[in-house]
């Protein structure tokens, strides 16, 4: 079978489950099912969700037009149209299709159902139920890697949801990179968390999404001028001023687990910034060693490093460039140890064809094999344990 991975090995960093509406709630306790957020897509309230998924699921039932997908799952339509977007099974043949020898699976919009509301209960609660959730999707298949969701607003109890998330089956711990509303993620409290996932071998990211601050404020939107359509289409997503913004919360946060010494005292911690892009990150190498020169002589915390910054990033954290940056020119310049492949499947997002924009980028900037292909599998597999 032809795949459209072909002869690379690929592990793919960053796909999706497209929930259905009551995705959530089945796997939720009833006293968090009666405090979630209906899920409402379209903008014309729970309704209009609720018909656009069962025009989803309704294709099931239509051998002709769900063989005519699993066909061509590559060229088919994106987003919940998508072949194997919500059905495990039918991911598996997506997964066939595709070719990757992993992918770790993030949901869409669970989380927007129950974090950053200001219920503690409901944040742990609808934690816990998007990873069962999660790790029951990719039961299927064990080259589908699942993605907890941690909140940090305790704790203690951070680390029970941590725990509980790899004892059901998740490989990776997605932790919301949003300004801490009270304490860093890097105060001791939290040194539990970083010291778990060190020794379960997991992985914690940091993905696009509403628990960080993605956007512009408002107000820079108020300019005078036609909108336009957003990054994806639509009317209320993301433009362009959003985008240039989008890394900054995870970027500070990755500085201040640098700074604090989070990976000196963590080691074998592995870090991934997921569908953040990458451009922004040589900059960041050189601020970083940058600020311990500045700042070295009068931080005490600083005097521990027993590296320079940016060696911890080299060492413990990857990141994805998004489709279109020239990820061959990142390679060239701040080395081959740091980038990861992703698809974002099914998102429109994630480019119709982005192994042949990556391997367009390498050609022009001369690379090819081994120094690619650390950012097509080795990576991925240091980061994921695969």
């Amino acid at each position: 079978m032809t795949t459209y991975a072909g002869e690379l090995l690929i592990h793919d960093t960053d796909s999706h489950l497209m929930e259905p509406v009551d995705w959530l709630a089945s796997y939720a306790d009833s006293s968090v099912a009666a405090k979630l957020r209906d899920l409402s897509l379209l903008g014309g309230g729970d309704a209009a969700t609720h018909e656009l998924v069962e025009q989803c699921w309704a294709r099931r039932d239509d051998p002709e037009e769900t063989a005519k997908l699993a066909a061509d799952v590559v060229g088919g339509p994106k987003g919940y149209f998508a072949y194997g977007s919500m059905d495990a099974n039918e991911r598996v043949g997506a997964l066939d299709q595709l070719g990757f020898a992993s992918q770790l699976v993030f949901t869409t919009f669970a989380h927007t159902q129950f974090h950053a509301r200001g219920d503690v209960d409901l944040a742990y609660g609808g934690a816990s139920a998007h990873n069962r959730g999660i790790a029951d999707f990719c039961s299927v298949d064990p080259r589908l890697l699942g993605v907890a969701f941690v909140p940090l607003e305790d704790p203690q109890r951070t680390l029970e949801c941590a725990r509980e998330a790899i004892e059901v089956g998740c490989r990776a711990a997605w932790i919301p990179h949003g300004v801490p509303t009270a304490t860093s993620p890097t105060h001791p409290d939290f040194d539990p968390l970083w010291a778990l996932l060190s020794e379960a071998d997991v992985p914690v990211l940091m993905h696009l999404g509403p628990n960080g601050g993605n956007k512009l404020p408002k107000t820079y939107h108020n300019n005078g001028r036609v909108p336009g359509k957003d990054f994806v289409g639509g009317g209320e997503n993301m433009r362009s001023k959003d985008f240039l913004n989008l890394y900054h919360d995870a970027e500070n946060l990755l500085a201040c687990m640098v700074l604090d010494g989070i990976f000196e005292k963590f080691p074998d911690l592995r870090c991934g910034l997921i569908e953040l892009g990458a451009g922004w990150v040589p900059n960041l190498l050189r601020s970083l060693d940058n600020s311990v020169k500045a700042f070295g002589r009068h931080e005490p915390e600083l005097s521990k490093l027993t590296m320079a910054p940016s060696d911890y990033i080299r060492r413990q954290v990857r990141f994805t460039p998004w489709h279109f940056e020239d990820v061959g020119w990142l390679v060239a310049n701040s080395g081959p140890e740091l980038y990861l492949f992703s698809s974002d499947w099914p998102h429109p997002e994630g480019g119709r064809d982005p192994i042949a924009e990556f391997q367009a980028s390498f050609t022009a900037a001369g690379l090819s094999g081994g120094v690619t292909a650390p950012f097509w599998a080795g990576n991925a597999s240091f980061l994921l344990g695969v």
